[in-house]
């Protein structure tokens, strides 16, 4: 999922204060924040901004193109369904710790509804030059320098961590799809990876792995049919088998979701997989 500089964006609980920062960071990047959301405070104007008492109100009145969720883990549910009723086909979910359950059944009720999810427990979405949605630091010309690379991370800090190496490498970013951490999410590697190959910015692509689930083994199914050069570092080489780490997702079963099952498809597609996140640029700066 891609989010444009033209695409308006809500902010469901743009009254506290995460979501209060983040809304002006975003409205001055230019990012086109035209409202919030809370049901307490209907009604209101706040940093400048009206609020409404819920999505289905805010698209009732205007054009809603995406929102953003800055909504503590037991509201999640019931704010993204909210979402999905008013008709708004982007939904990032910046919050981590909602219950699975829950994720479960709004993620079903977005997939009928023809609803995009970025999240929960992603770092959000960049689009250099244009807009961002989340908390990226998109405004930092040393990070995110316009330029034709893509990227796709689990780790919003990782994913950072690769825009400054392929910045501080001669390079620019296009975009970033931080597609979060939990085990369940609305967007896999693979979705990304397919929504950047369609992408006429994207001239390659950065994927920033970890191990554990199977993404990146299906996202290297599609790298198959690429003509765009990918890159990749996968986090995790050094742990112990057997030994659950970092974000909730990393369960590996088998040979399936290890470093060396992610390297080894990977690499049959034709990814060059790099052993630190500063040797992607190396790779990919011939290449383009």
């Amino acid at each position: 999922m891609i989010v444009r500089g033209s695409e308006t964006v809500i902010v469901q609980g743009i009254t506290g204060r995460q979501g209060t920062f983040w809304a002006e960071r975003m409205g001055e990047y230019g990012t086109k924040i035209i409202g919030g959301v809370n049901p307490k405070k209907a009604g209101t104007i706040h940093i400048g901004l009206p609020v409404w008492g819920s999505a289905v109100d805010a698209a009732a009145e205007t054009q809603v193109d995406a929102t953003v969720l800055f909504i503590p883990p037991l509201g999640v549910k019931a704010a993204a369904l909210d979402a999905i009723s008013a008709g708004i086909k982007k939904m990032v979910v910046m919050t981590e710790h909602v219950p699975v359950q829950d994720v479960m059944y709004f993620l079903a009720a977005a997939r009928e509804a023809n609803c995009q999810v970025i999240g929960p427990n992603t770092a959000g979405l960049v689009t250099v030059g244009e807009s961002f949605v989340g908390f990226m630091p998109a405004f930092n010309p040393g990070i995110f320098k316009p330029g034709k690379v893509g990227v796709i991370s689990r780790s919003g800090s990782l994913g950072t961590m690769v825009c400054l190496n392929l910045v501080q490498g001669g390079l620019g970013i296009s975009t970033f799809i931080g597609i979060g951490g939990d085990p369940i999410i609305g967007t896999t590697t693979k979705d990304a990876l397919v929504a950047l190959d369609n992408d006429e910015r994207t001239e390659a692509v950065a994927i920033v792995g970890e191990i554990g689930g199977g993404m990146e083994e299906e996202a290297a199914e599609y790298a198959k049919t690429m003509s765009k050069p990918i890159a990749a570092f996968i986090a995790g080489a050094a742990s112990p088998p057997g030994k659950k780490m970092g974000h909730a997702g990393a369960i590996v079963m088998g040979n399936v979701g290890s470093y060396a099952g992610k390297k080894a498809a990977l690499e049959t597609a034709g990814v060059a997989v790099v052993p630190t996140p500063s040797g992607i640029p190396d790779v990919l700066k011939g290449l383009i």
